[in-house]
């Protein structure tokens, strides 16, 4: 059975010069905003370190801040993509299992807000993944 073709208006969304672009600022955004936050709040970045028991807080709240800003412009350069996506991938999964780690803790709205949470974070995962294979499939074309 052949696979429907999608709506005239979805191709012409999707052929849009600035899809490609506008489609990762969303994936990337938020790491990007929070990498600037903590970037200019250092204390309160060193302070979310040590609340979640990372040792020593200084040193993790550098690398996240680096991270959360190198990741997200290599992706948004459109050079790298499979860098910033591994960075982004890698530091998401940590940070799902150190800050929603529903599985130790006891039934309730906690522990129910915390297993969304890790699951929205393995969907961003999938997202980076889909990315590099989206441009390792642009430059195959080229």
């Amino acid at each position: 059975m052949p696979l429907a073709r999608a709506p005239a208006f979805v191709d012409a969304i999707l052929g849009w010069h600035w899809t490609g672009f506008a489609a990762r600022l969303l994936l990337v955004g938020a790491y990007l905003l929070g990498g600037i936050v903590k970037a200019t709040d250092w204390p309160a970045a060193v302070a979310e370190q040590a609340h979640f028991g990372m040792s020593p807080p200084a040193l993790w709240a550098a690398l996240t801040i680096a991270v959360e800003i190198i990741g997200p412009l290599l992706i948004l350069s459109g050079r790298l993509i499979w860098l910033g996506a591994g960075m982004l991938g890698v530091f998401t999964l940590l940070a799902a299992i150190i800050a929603n780690a529903f599985w130790a803790m006891p039934p309730g709205p906690e522990r129910f807000m915390a297993t969304n949470a890790f699951f929205e974070h393995l969907g961003l995962i999938g997202g980076f993944i889909l990315a590099t294979m989206l441009a390792q499939a642009e430059r195959g074309r080229a």
